[in-house]
């Protein structure tokens, strides 16, 4: 029925296969993860983007990072990363650390 629609004389519009066939390649550069030095009782990421919107992450616990992260920070750190815009924050120095904190 779609057939009989279309006015005698005139062909369908073929679409662009030019543009569709060679996709724009982009090349992205890798970001440089940011590390930051958590404040006081800090929970959420205090980090602002580029319209200078808080992201207000939660900050989680970073058990198993990669090996570059590691050569950065040190082995066996404790590590937080925002669950969004994913920036690594250090321990604040002024507290305990929460890691072996349940010791019996």
């Amino acid at each position: 029925m779609a057939e009989d629609t279309t006015p005698q004389g005139t062909t369908p519009a073929a679409p662009p296969a030019a543009a569709a066939a060679t996709p724009v390649a982009v090349e992205t550069t890798p970001q440089e993860t940011k590390i930051k030095v958590r404040k006081p009782r800090q929970r959420s990421c205090d980090e602002k983007d580029a319209k200078g919107k808080l992201c207000g992450g939660h900050l989680k616990r970073w058990y198993d990072y990669p090996k570059d992260v590691a050569s950065k920070i040190g082995k066996d750190a404790e590590i937080y990363r925002c669950e969004f815009c994913k920036t690594l924050y250090k321990p604040d120095p002024q507290q305990l650390p929460h890691s072996y904190t349940l010791r019996y």
